[in-house]
């Protein structure tokens, strides 16, 4: 792709699908592999926040992780291209970040674990995609564009400042900003505190179960996937949706609901082209909210206090 295209850091990227996805595709396999070594590494939390990713300043992370008596913490780093795994007691390996397929990417990343004496075992098929081939065997993919991954790391960067600042406004409980590496989508959630209808499941290659555990508690969730339009979609949902859901009026005027995928979503293009996506983001996220917390009675006095 053109780096030209990749503006400053300091600007929202121009990243078209059409340009990356076999890119992306390989990507997102590799995210799993390595989030589904955080979720053999840590304890069990609630809605599966122990398995997510995180925003770093040079790309994704797992932040540290416990191995025994020690830890270690395993990186993206989306500027020089390598994954980077470290542990506690000062152990390190590399694997570089480049055309490899995910098989290839899958024994380097078991290999250097091992190196490094962190003894783990994860489950080697991918979750929540239609066609799920296992790590080990999966040659199909095996895209990377340097200067693409960069710019999606670009767009998790803003999407994770204005949703930092959006979940900075309520006082209930809330998730993390976080990478859910099933879906390849940043996202982050406010929780009414009330019980949910138990959640039917039916996601691909996932069981059912995970879904019952995420979507125990009344939600209202929003985040940012590299899908769905042609520079990504934020959008944003409520479980249970509340009856008017869909007809609440958001903004900005390039947000609408979406029946088929049951959200308001709206293109990252007019978010980058807005005078000011920051504000034109947060506008998006606390309207959609408004939707959920108005529709469904949630104490919005309590849950906004601070």
């Amino acid at each position: 792709m053109n780096r030209s295209s990749l503006g400053t850091p300091a600007q929202w990227p121009a990243l078209e699908l059409s340009t990356w996805e076999d890119t992306r595709d390989t990507f997102h396999m590799w995210t799993q592999i390595v989030g589904k070594v955080r979720m053999a590494l840590e304890p069990m939390l609630n809605h599966w926040w122990h398995v997510t990713l995180y925003v770093s300043a040079r790309g994704l992370t797992t932040s540290l992780m416990p191995t025994g008596t020690g830890g270690a913490e395993i990186e993206f780093d989306l500027v020089d291209h390598v994954l980077d795994l470290r542990t506690t007691d000062g152990g390190s390996r590399r694997v570089t970040l480049e055309p490899r397929s995910v098989a290839s990417f899958y024994r380097a990343v078991m290999d250097a674990l091992d190196e490094l004496g962190v003894r783990v075992n994860i489950n080697p098929h991918p979750n929540e995609v239609v066609e799920a081939i296992p790590f080990p065997q999966d040659e199909l993919h095996h895209s990377y564009d340097a200067d693409a991954v960069r710019a999606f790391w670009l767009q998790l960067v803003h999407a994770r400042r204005v949703m930092g600042r959006f979940r900075a406004g309520f006082s209930g409980k809330a998730s993390p900003v976080h990478f859910f590496w099933g879906g390849a989508d940043l996202a982050v959630t406010r929780f009414s505190g009330r019980r949910a209808p138990k959640h039917p499941g039916g996601v691909p290659n996932c069981p059912d179960y995970v879904q019952v555990l995420a979507y125990s508690h009344e939600v209202s969730s929003c985040g940012f996937w590299p899908g769905g339009s042609a520079e990504g979609t934020f959008y944003s949902y409520a479980y249970p949706e509340p009856a008017g859901f869909s007809d609440w009026p958001v903004t900005p005027d390039a947000a609408y609901y979406d029946h088929t995928l049951g959200e308001f979503v709206l293109p990252y293009a007019a978010v980058r082209a807005a005078d000011d996506p920051d504000a034109y983001l947060q506008s998006f996220f606390e309207s959609t909210y408004v939707a959920a917390a108005e529709l469904a009675h949630w104490d919005r006095q309590a849950l906004e206090e601070r």
